[in-house]
């Protein structure tokens, strides 16, 4: 798969946060999110540490993009995440009106944009959000895989 210059960014500082996710002994997922050519969030999965369902990588993203536009619109912006999104992560990039998702590895157990059921599909929103899976999907389901052997 050919990458534009900017995906290849957003999916690379989005690989970074899943290992510093690693680091701090959290499942490694991690997540930037781009506005053009600018990185303006960057998240990680913090469940743990910071005993929040919700501090799943993206909705840390979302959080963080929202505090620096200004907004909980999200217009024009790229969130780009290792991992495929779960269905509360899916429901506040809709309501966050992002304009498309890029995501490395799917999830078979959680996933929301096609492996499990697929939220972007309805047309009950109305908001689209473009999705496309499998960026740089072996690096990320790597990490996520050496980080679950040794878990168990």
């Amino acid at each position: 798969m050919i990458m534009e210059q900017s995906e290849s960014a957003g999916m690379e500082k989005a690989l970074g946060e899943a290992l510093r996710a690693r680091e701090e002994d959290e499942v490694p997922v991690g997540a930037c999110i781009m506005q053009g050519d600018y990185v303006i969030a960057l998240g990680h999965n913090r469940r743990e540490k910071k005993q929040d369902v919700t501090a799943h990588a993206e909705m840390e993203a979302i959080r963080e993009a929202c505090r620096h536009l200004g907004s909980w619109r999200l217009e024009g912006c790229v969130l780009y995440v290792t991992l495929e999104p779960c269905l509360m992560c899916a429901g506040a990039i809709l309501q966050a009106r992002l304009k498309k998702v890029c995501y490395g590895a799917q999830d078979p157990k959680a996933g929301a944009a096609g492996s499990v059921i697929d939220v972007f599909s309805e047309k009950l929103f109305n908001h689209i959000v473009e999705i496309e899976g499998g960026i740089c999907e072996e690096r990320c389901r790597q990490i996520l895989r050496e980080y679950f052997k040794i878990k168990r």
